[in-house]
């Protein structure tokens, strides 16, 4: 029987062999996953042996991982903003960077009164940015909206899996909502250009939904959208805030460069990239 630094080793190596970056951690991840332990608790028994039912299940992850399956697609599961959420490939996995924007929201909510106020995540996926404000506002009306039934159904059964009510609206962007209007939009749309998918890591391009991804020839096409015909779809005064690809600042600057829109700022994430805008309507 081998023991688990062996067979933390000949993960690590199979992993490499498969071109994922950071191998020995994510080894890590899989054996941990597999054995139903935390990843530094690995080391704990580090000279144990493990039995023929442990190898079984460790070869079946690592094969999965082997073939640039997402960890959080293997886990099922993703932490977000205090949220404990499902995810599988209805869905683009809740990254950590949008943390940050749910944070700058909480941030110019707080002390705010929010009773009667609509909030709209537009493009909502996983619903992991609604579903965190509703948490921290449970105060407000919150509607999650997708073009897609299956990441709304996904949506639906992360609200219930935090024990959050919010409402739910299936559409291309605003055609979900005909007759409402909103006093906070958020929308994390497609933004990456049609010429830089082929760019992407296999563990997005093969796995993540490609129409979660791609926003037109230069990954601008929501952006021109809800500049356009968002303005009727708000309140007075309301706020807006959208994620972006790195490098978009400008562009969605010019893009939203015109009346109704005012005050649009560029956001950063922790490596300094643009990564959000934030602007509002008087």
């Amino acid at each position: 029987m081998k023991t688990l630094e062996e067979v933390l080793g000949l993960s690590t190596a199979y992993l490499e062999q498969r071109g994922i970056a950071k191998a020995r951690f994510a080894a890590e991840e899989v054996l941990a996953e597999a054995l139903g332990i935390g990843r530094l608790d690995l080391y704990m028994d580090f000279h144990r042996p493990l039995v023929e039912q442990e190898l079984e299940l460790c070869r079946a992850l690592l094969g999965r991982r082997g073939k640039r399956e997402p960890m959080q697609y293997i886990r099922g599961t993703q932490d977000f903003f205090g949220l404990d959420l499902k995810v599988d490939e209805r869905a683009l996995i809740p990254r950590h960077e949008t943390e940050i924007l749910v944070d700058t929201v909480v941030q110019e909510l707080k002390g705010l009164d929010l009773a009667g106020k609509v909030l709209w995540d537009i493009c909502c996926g996983s619903g992991c940015i609604g579903l965190a404000l509703k948490k921290a506002f449970p105060q407000l009306t919150v509607v999650l909206s997708d073009i897609s039934r299956e990441a709304l159904a996904l949506a639906g059964e992360n609200a219930e899996r935090n024990g959050l009510e919010v409402v739910f609206r299936q559409g291309d962007l605003l055609n979900a909502f005909p007759d409402e209007k909103a006093d906070f939009v958020l929308c994390n749309p497609p933004y990456i250009a049609a010429s830089d998918f082929g760019r992407l890591e296999p563990e997005v391009s093969v796995y993540e939904p490609k129409s979660a991804l791609i926003g037109g020839d230069d990954g601008l096409d929501f952006y021109r959208r809800l500049a356009a015909h968002l303005p009727p779809y708000l309140n007075r005064p309301a706020r807006v805030f959208l994620e972006m690809g790195m490098e978009q600042g400008r562009d969605l600057q010019e893009i939203f460069a015109h009346e109704p829109w005012q005050r649009g700022v560029v956001g950063k994430d922790w490596a300094g990239h643009d990564r959000f805008f934030s602007l509002e309507i008087l």
